[in-house]
């Protein structure tokens, strides 16, 4: 049975609230924990649907991960060559992470493996994570020539290599850099922006020797990695469904705590702040090599700005709730060179433009991006997820400022990222009276 919620308008949004642990590092930690001699534990990592088809992978390949209480893993490393060949598929779920960063790590095994998913990830690119690492010499096989999972892979000897990239893309750049563990010498990956760099930050603290300089990083391959307690941030990119929400509503203050501002990931707080968004970063700190902070958040009068270049990898994953300020801000938001945002678990351009017109906002889809004309509110009505994490969460938040009750459509998907948004959303909101 299909899920569906349905979200009433709010007076506002108050308290202090935690958000799960940072998805892209919690995939990070399994890999490399995995790949690591001795044992790592792993506290706030994020029991959400993608990170557990990571664990689940891992796990068919005789790595030893025990699940404790309140978010903790310890997982007992097997090494840089310990891995064994799975007796079955890999099911990938719906985590683009989970297979694009597998199938570079899987290139330079000693043994055969195959990788797939749901019928969205089945439907997303992959040659973009192919066309770098076959001149490694990796043994890839895969639908349209390539394109697209089930990926069949044949573990070889892999050659280090130098890559430059065509986009700015952290898992491309990750899947590089993880088969590079595999090959004598140093591999290199150029970007034309700075992607988020939790792979690199996470390949160092694990004791790799890896070098980032202007527009790439080097590693260099066949290190000893050695176990590590590993503390997962909680995720920006979930945090940024409750900063928008408590921006827009207006009667709002909230304390969002210990959120990973990774300066890769942080884009949302810069273009929330450029809007004229109140947030404010306390008990700035480092753990586990990325920096953390409390965000406390106003509601805020907005106003739409022009987003394009360096500033859209670093706020990627946020752009539909992104869209959701922009239809509440004054005057016009333009969002451009951000076309990656059609090949993600939907069509987000598409789906945004779709579902906020479909609430009464002034939309227009763009190749690369859109033109949000903002206004004061929104209709309610019935929408869609697109089967969509982002677009459910992002739907959600719109209807906190809608004029009548809004109903989400799919909204089993949220699993994906944040289980526990919906009990998490009613904690936080005043009703309207």
């Amino acid at each position: 049975m299909i899920e569906t919620k349905t979200v009433a308008p709010a007076r506002g949004l108050g308290g202090e609230i935690t958000v799960p642990g940072d998805k892209s590092i919690s995939h990070r930690s399994i890999m490399l924990g995995s790949l690591a001699q001795g044992t790592t534990v792993v506290r706030g990592f994020l029991h959400g649907e993608d990170n557990h088809a990571t664990l689940n992978a891992f796990r068919s390949m005789g790595v030893s991960i025990e699940e404790l209480p309140e978010g903790i893993l310890k997982i007992h490393g097997k090494g840089l060559h310990g891995l064994e060949e799975p007796g079955d598929v890999l099911d990938c779920g719906n985590s683009g992470t989970t297979i694009r960063l597998m199938t570079g790590l899987l290139a330079g095994q000693k043994f055969f493996s195959v990788l797939t998913g749901d019928k969205y990830l089945r439907r997303r690119p992959m040659k973009r994570v192919l066309t770098p690492l076959v001149p490694m010499g990796a043994r890839i096989w895969g639908r349209g020539g390539g394109e697209y999972a089930p990926l069949a892979i044949q573990g070889t000897s892999l050659a280090a290599t130098s890559y430059n990239s065509p986009i700015a893309s952290a898992q491309v750049k990750s899947a590089v850099l993880l088969a590079g563990l595999y090959a004598e010498g140093q591999t290199t990956v150029r970007e034309p922006h700075l992607s988020r760099d939790h792979s690199e930050r996470m390949l160092t603290f694990f004791g790799a020797d890896v070098q980032p300089f202007d527009g790439g990083v080097t590693l260099t391959g066949l290190p000893s990695l050695e176990g590590r307690e590993v503390f997962v941030p909680a995720d920006v990119s979930s945090a940024a469904f409750f900063m928008v929400a408590a921006l827009i509503t207006p009667g709002s203050e909230l304390l969002i705590k210990n959120v990973g501002i990774n300066p890769t990931r942080s884009g949302i707080i810069d273009i929330l702040t450029a809007m004229g968004g109140q947030l404010e970063l306390q008990n700035l700190r480092e753990v586990s090599g990325e920096p953390v902070a409390d965000v406390l958040v106003r509601s805020s009068d907005l106003k739409g700005i022009e987003i394009g270049g360096a500033l859209v990898p670093r706020a990627i994953d946020e752009f539909p709730v992104i869209s959701v300020a922009a239809a509440f801000a004054e005057g016009v938001t333009t969002i451009r060179d951000a076309r990656e945002l059609r090949v993600k678990e939907t069509d987000r351009i598409a789906a945004m433009v779709s579902e906020l017109g479909a609430l009464g906002a002034q939309v227009e889809a763009r190749d690369d991006g859109m033109v949000i004309h903002g206004q004061e509110k929104l209709s309610g009505g019935k929408v869609q997820s697109h089967g969509d994490h982002r677009i459910a969460m992002s739907m959600a938040i719109a209807a906190l400022r809608a004029d009548s009750e809004m109903t989400i459509a799919d909204t089993g998907c949220t699993a994906t990222s944040f289980p526990d948004f919906w009990e998490l959303l009613q904690k936080v909101r005043c009703e309207k009276g």
